[in-house]
């Protein structure tokens, strides 16, 4: 639909950037077809080029030694952008986010997310219909990654933009996309509402236990071993039952099929066998539910 943001996910490999070249019209598809805005977009590439924005995670498109408004100026040309239409963008980025101080400071001069944010304000700047970003916030720290986030939710309303976003950075999935596109090794594997899949694994929950003393500084060396831990002692109690693990920082992480057995019996059934700290109790996340489908996409290819 126009005006939504489009979470394009999938494993390295899927063929998400693979796809985008193809919509902005780099790449000829080897069978089927690509509509983008009623056309072809490797035979009408020129035209497909004048409706789409788009941004390739760190590779820039602006101008290396040129202050920022420099290359706004040459896309003014490039994209044929009126005077009122291109003041006023300028008006409106300067009601959402201040960039005043970046207008006059070259490309090569400024950091990662300066420059990040730069090209997303290029992106947008001939207001086109739809805009690709591959990988906008990787490499980012946490602060220019919100910054980021909202800049381009508050864009989407104004202008009502279509979004396809391709990334790895499930923050910027679950703060952007209302749906979801989840392809493997070519294959679309689900289409519809991000709600809709959280509820489509809604006996999952997360369980996370700290087995360490507090001000505690836990190693990798340690992490290892305590997930290899909890591995062994669900895995000999629980014969049947799959679950998925992982580590964060101090904690292990259990994700537990309430439809099989209660989160609380795997809970206690810990704390009989070894001493543990904290817990937290967390519904499934986006991420975790992502990681289910690729593990179920995975099995249904084996068993083939």
């Amino acid at each position: 639909m126009p005006g939504e943001i489009v979470g394009y996910l999938g494993p390295n490999g899927a063929g998400k950037s693979t796809t985008i070249k193809m919509m902005t019209g780099v790449l000829e598809p080897t069978s089927g077809e690509i509509i983008v805005n009623g056309k072809v977009p490797y035979k009408n590439r020129e035209a497909n080029a004048q409706n789409i924005g788009v941004v390739f995670g760190q590779r820039t498109q602006l101008w290396w030694a040129l202050p920022l408004v420099e290359s706004f100026k040459i896309l003014k040309d490039i994209y044929r952008i009126s005077d009122k239409d291109y003041k006023d963008m300028l008006e409106l980025y300067d009601s959402l986010i201040d960039i005043g101080d970046l207008y006059s400071k070259p490309i090569r001069q400024m950091s990662l997310g300066q420059r990040t944010l730069s090209d997303i304000l290029a992106a947008f700047l001939h207001n086109p219909s739809v805009v690709f970003l591959d990988e906008p916030t990787i490499g980012l720290d946490v602060s220019m990654k919100a910054k980021i986030r909202n800049f381009i939710s508050s864009l989407n309303q104004e202008k009502n933009t279509t979004v396809i976003l391709t990334t790895h950075d499930m923050g910027d999935v679950d703060a952007l996309c209302k749906r979801i596109i989840i392809i493997d090794k070519g294959t679309m594997l689900y289409d519809d509402d991000i709600e809709n899949l959280r509820q489509f694994f809604g006996a999952y929950r997360t369980l996370k236990v700290n087995l360490n003393r507090r001000n505690t500084e836990v190693t990798e060396k340690m992490r290892t071993e305590q997930l290899s831990m909890v591995k062994k002692i669900l895995s000999a109690q629980f014969v049947n039952i799959p679950f998925t693990y992982d580590t964060e920082e101090d904690w292990v992480s259990i994700l537990i099929d309430e439809s099989r057995i209660p989160l609380m019996k795997v809970l206690s059934y810990l704390q009989e066998q070894t001493t543990i700290y904290d817990v937290r109790l967390e519904e499934i996340s986006t991420e975790s539910v992502i990681k289910k489908i690729y593990e179920n996409n995975e099995k249904d290819r084996k068993a083939i």
